[in-house]
């Protein structure tokens, strides 16, 4: 059963059990801004380890196509290369760092390396002793190789000014190497203070949230009775502000509960009195009445009383049972074999009346085994719940019928049994009666109260009740409480 708080936390909109977490929440919201900035940092760091590394080859190119233009002489109007074998093995002796060379005059004319290098871009009256730089690749297909390219335009000639063009290709996997080797000497340190950062964010939130689980771990370990107000003085100023209104509601919670058994037991001792008189002043104007048609009226209040007088105690045992009632009462160590066993034989003349046998035990006679079967429990409270089923079964089993009670050991339960051979119940009611004012049937005076209150008190004793089908008929009233 809920508490009274839990029922009104139920009830605030926005508030359920599919509600997400407020710490994942807060942990989204904070990682993922770091997760978004360590992308954008290692976005941007290898783009700048890739310029700089571009820097660093395109110096090492203008240094190449330099010197390979000083072993192309002019002689006259012609060239004289002096590029001997030996340099162009040097050249392209590492085949991971590939180097390719072309010189052309005019520009485009093959005169010497690889042909494949392709063009510079289109450049109207190009710079003269200026490289330029860009981008291509060497080869078609799966061969092909990216390359970095330094071209340098250079003149030469004596009648008449020509231009010579020295290329030099280099492919870009050093320069791809070197940046994914600063990328990832960046990004390691950078990824462990992210790493460092989470920690921190997340030891942050516990902490910060740590006023709210003290205030959940206050509400859930209380009793559902307890309504005093919640304590936390050190929580920070949103969590007091928070307990400050649930605790405004729990007053509210305990004043309404108060007033409801305050007008139920004001409401029933003050009809005892006189439903008492009316039953006693029917009971004597039937004795001394002689005719049928008045006899049938005064039969007819009588029962009218009676069961007045019957709804007035059931409620005054209701409120008895109620969360703030049996907090009041204090709990006893008391036999739950012997209760049954007495409430059996007062009860005998009540069972004799209505024409039923009842009997305590297996057999429904007084057992050999007078083991005392310990609970804690408030001896009337218990009393109430046990005479209420005791009551029911001879009520609705009928005339002729067998009601018999009994009380056993099941491993840490104590469980005391009710069980009867009338009609029984259909599945379908056997809870539904527990609730109030409820009643599977019309027949006699009752008014639907009794199995409510026997659940009442034996959920307050961490028991369980529940009514079960009897073999070959009937019905049985279980009861299980923990043994003491």
């Amino acid at each position: 059963m809920l508490s009274p708080f839990k029922r009104a936390l139920k009830n605030v909109p926005g508030v359920s059990p599919g509600t997400r977490s407020l710490q994942r929440h807060l942990l989204t919201w904070l990682l993922l801004p770091q997760l978004v900035l360590w992308l954008a940092a290692a976005y941007v760091t290898y783009n700048v380890a890739e310029r700089y590394a571009n820097k660093a080859i395109d110096a090492s190119l203008t240094t190449a196509t330099r010197a390979l233009a000083r072993q192309v002489k002019p002689l006259g109007n012609g060239l004289f290369i002096d590029f001997p074998k030996a340099a162009q093995d040097i050249i392209e002796a590492d085949p991971d760092d590939r180097v390719y060379y072309m010189v052309s005059t005019p520009p485009g004319q093959f005169i010497l390396g690889n042909k494949q290098i392709p063009a510079p871009p289109h450049i109207v009256d190009p710079r003269l002793e200026d490289p330029y730089f860009y981008d291509g690749s060497i080869g078609e297909g799966r061969t092909a190789v990216a390359v970095r390219v330094s071209a340098l335009y250079l003149a030469y000639g004596d009648d008449s000014m020509q231009r010579m063009l020295v290329q030099i290709a280099r492919s870009r996997a050093s320069r791809e190497q070197l940046a994914r080797q600063i990328l990832v000497d960046t990004a390691l340190p950078l990824s462990a203070l992210i790493a460092l950062m989470s920690v921190i964010v997340w030891g942050g939130i516990r902490t910060g949230l740590s006023p709210l689980w003290r205030m959940r771990m206050l509400v859930e370990d209380r009793a559902p009775n307890d309504l005093a107000p919640i304590e936390l003085d050190a929580a920070p100023e949103e969590v007091r502000a928070l307990a400050k209104a649930i605790n405004t509601l729990l007053a509210e919670v305990q004043e309404s509960v108060s007033a409801q058994k305050r007008f139920i037991n004001d409401a029933a001792h003050q009809l005892r009195t006189p439903l008492a008189g009316l039953k006693s002043q029917t009971e004597l104007a039937l004795n001394e009445s002689k005719e049928p048609e008045l006899r049938s009226r005064l039969e007819m209040v009588h029962q009218s009383a009676a069961r007045s007088a019957h709804l007035v105690n059931q409620l005054l045992a209701l409120a008895r049972a109620e969360p703030n009632a049996t907090a009041e009462q204090g709990k006893t160590r008391m036999d739950m074999r012997k209760l049954a066993a007495d409430l059996c034989a007062e009860l005998v003349p009540r069972a004799l009346a209505a024409g039923v046998d009842l009997g305590f035990g297996e057999d429904g006679d007084e057992p050999a085994d007078t083991t005392p079967l310990f609970v804690m429990g408030h001896p009337l409270l218990l009393r109430e719940a046990l005479t209420n089923l005791i009551d029911n079964a001879i009520r609705y089993a009928g005339r002729g019928k067998v009601v018999t009670v009994n009380a056993q050991v099941q491993g840490d339960k104590i469980v005391v049994t009710v069980e009867d051979n009338g009609p029984g119940l259909a599945e379908a009611d056997r809870e539904r009666v527990f609730q109030r004012f409820v009643r599977a049937t019309y027949d006699g005076n009752g008014c639907g109260l009794g199995l409510a209150i026997a659940r009442e008190i034996v959920t307050r004793h961490s028991g369980t009740v529940v009514l079960e089908q009897a073999q070959p008929q009937g019905l049985r009233a279980v009861i299980r409480l923990p043994r003491a």
